[in-house]
C-alpha cells in the first residue's frame, strides 16, 4: 500500500488563514476557436480558478468563518439531497443540488460572445448562466446574458437527450427546467445549446452546442459572486459528459499563496511528468441514488501512530444511499460522521501539547491555544486510510492558526451521515479523477509551478 508522507511540524505565519487568491481566466490550447473537444483529447485544457472570497476585505477569521458557513450550508444541501433520494414518499418538487462552490472560473458564452464568471461546481451537473428576459434575477458581476443578441443559441427539444436527463422537465415552448440548490437558492428557465469559449483573446479555445440552462428566474444570494454555474459531476449534464471527456483534475494552492488554482480538463500533458510522481491511487466508488458524486473509500484516519477505534460500517455506504464519503472542491473544510469524529478529537487532543481553547470564537470544534512568542509548534501527524492508499497530509492540510489571536485550530468538523473530504485538505495535491478507470489520484506537487 502507498503512503504519502510530510512533516508534522508547523510553522506559524501571521496570514496563515488568508484563502486562495487568484488572477483572472486563461487556458492553453494549439491554436485559437480549435474545437474544445479535439483540444482537450490532444493536449488537455487548462483553466485558472480564483476563490470566490478573493479581493474582499475581510479579515482572517472572517474568510475562515465564510468558508466554514457555506461548508455547513452544503453539507445540509447534500444530506437532504441523500434523504430524499432513500425516501420514496417524498413531497419535493424538484431534486436539491449541491450549489454554491467556493471556486470561480471565467468563460464566454454566445456568437458574438459575452464574458461570465461562473461557480466551479463537483457536485451538481447542470450548467446555467441568467438569461432576459428576467423575471427574476439576482444582482450579478457581469451584464445578464441577452440569447437574442447571440446568433448560436438554440433551443432545446424536449425530445432531446439533453432535457431527458434533467431531473425536473416542463414541456412548454422547449424544454423548461426547474433545478434547486440546498441554500434555497434554485435557477428555472429554458434549456438551450449555445457556443462556450474558454480563455482570453489571445489564447482561446471554443466548442458549439453545449447544452446550458438560461435562467428566467432565479433567485437566493448563494451565487453572488458569480453569473451562473458549471457543473463538473458525473452525469449526462455535467461539462465533462458533454465533452465525453473522461479526465479532469484540479489543483488548489495552499491557503496563505496568492497564486493561481487550476482546473485542468483531459489529458495531463501539460503537465511535467516529474510532478506526477508518488501518486496514490483510490477506486472512485459509485452511488445509484447520487450518481453525479465522486465517492471514495474511506477504510479509517490515524492520529500520529495511533489508528482509531473506527467501526468498518462507519464510512460505507449504505443499501439506501445513504452515509459513505465524497470528495469535494466546493467544500472548504472535512467533515466526518460525528462518532468518528468524536473519536478523532479526543486522541488528537490527547497528542497536542498545548492548551485546548474553547471559547467558540473561531466556529471550528477543535482549537489550541498557542504560546506567547512561540514560532514553531508540533502537531500529531494525521493520514487518511482510502482503500489502496495512505495519505498523510501536510501539517497546513489540517491546521489553521493565527499568531495574533493565539490560537490553532483543525480543520474539520463533524457530520450526520455523508462525510465530506474537503478542499483545504486538498491543498497542493493534483487530485487526478479518471472516469474511465473509475479511480481517484493524489499527486504531491506545488500547485502554482504547474
Amino acid at each position: 500500500m502507498a503512503t504519502l508522507k510530510s512533516s508534522s511540524c508547523f510553522v506559524l505565519l501571521p496570514l496563515i488563514l488568508v484563502l486562495v487568491y487568484v488572477d483572472s481566466v486563461s487556458s492553453t490550447s494549439r491554436g485559437a476557436l480549435n474545437p474544445l473537444t479535439r483540444v482537450v483529447h490532444r493536449a488537455g485544457l487548462r483553466v485558472e480558478l480564483r476563490h470566490v472570497d478573493s479581493g474582499k476585505n475581510l479579515t482572517k477569521l472572517e474568510r475562515v468563518r465564510h468558508g466554514i458557513k457555506r461548508g455547513s450550508h452544503r453539507l445540509e444541501s447534500l444530506n437532504a439531497m441523500v434523504l430524499a433520494a432513500a425516501s420514496p414518499d417524498s413531497e419535493m418538487e424538484s431534486p436539491v443540488h449541491a450549489g454554491n462552490g467556493e471556486y470561480l472560473m471565467t468563460l464566454s458564452i454566445g456568437t458574438p460572445p459575452e464574458e461570465y464568471p461562473a461557480v466551479l461546481d463537483t457536485g451538481s451537473d447542470l450548467i446555467w448562466t441568467q438569461c432576459k428576459p428576467c423575471s427574476q434575477c439576482y444582482n450579478q458581476p457581469t451584464p445578464i446574458f441577452d440569447p437574442q443578441k447571440s446568433s448560436s443559441f438554440s433551443k432545446l427539444s424536449c425530445s432531446s437527450d439533453l432535457c431527458s436527463s434533467l431531473p425536473a422537465s416542463i414541456c412548454s415552448d422547449g424544454c423548461q427546467y426547474v433545478y434547486s440548490y440546498g441554500d434555497y437558492s434554485m435557477t428555472q428557465g429554458i434549456l438551450a445549446t449555445e457556443t462556450f469559449i474558454f480563455g482570453d483573446s489571445g489564447n482561446q479555445v471554443s466548442v458549439k452546442n453545449i447544452g446550458f440552462g438560461c435562467g428566467e428566474d432565479n433567485e437566493g444570494d448563494g451565487f453572488e459572486q458569480a453569473s451562473g454555474l458549471v457543473g463538473l459531476g458525473r452525469g449526462p449534464l455535467s461539462l465533462i459528459s458533454q465533452l465525453k471527456e473522461s479526465k479532469f483534475s484540479y489543483c488548489l494552492t495552499s491557503m496563505e499563496d496568492s497564486k493561481t488554482s487550476t482546473l485542468f480538463l483531459g489529458s495531463l500533458g501539460s503537465v511535467n511528468s516529474s510532478s506526477t510522481y508518488g501518486a496514490l491511487t483510490t477506486p472512485l466508488l459509485r452511488n445509484p441514488s447520487q450518481p453525479s458524486f465522486y465517492y471514495l473509500s474511506l477504510e479509517g484516519i490515524s492520529v500520529g501512530d495511533t489508528r482509531l477505534s473506527i467501526g468498518k460500517s462507519t464510512f460505507e455506504l449504505s443499501d439506501d444511499g445513504s452515509g459513505g464519503v465524497i470528495i469535494d472542491s466546493g467544500t472548504t473544510i472535512t467533515y466526518i460522521e460525528q462518532s468518528a469524529f468524536a473519536a478523532l478529537k479526543k486522541e488528537f487532543t490527547s497528542q497536542t501539547k498545548l492548551a485546548v481553547h474553547d471559547s467558540g470564537s473561531t466556529g471550528l470544534d477543535v482549537c489550541f491555544t498557542l504560546p506567547s512568542g512561540t514560532t514553531q509548534v508540533e502537531f500529531p501527524k494525521l493520514v487518511f486510510h482510502f482503500k489502496g492508499a495512505d495519505l498523510e497530509l501536510p501539517t497546513n492540510n489540517y491546521i489553521i492558526a493565527d499568531s495574533n489571536l493565539g490560537v490553532a485550530c483543525l480543520a474539520m468538523g463533524a457530520s450526520s451521515g455523508m462525510s465530506i473530504f474537503g478542499n483545504i485538505q486538498q491543498q497542493n495535491l493534483l487530485v487526478n479523477h479518471d472516469l474511465e478507470k473509475e479511480t481517484i489520484s493524489f499527486i504531491p506537487v506545488q500547485c502554482d509551478q504547474l
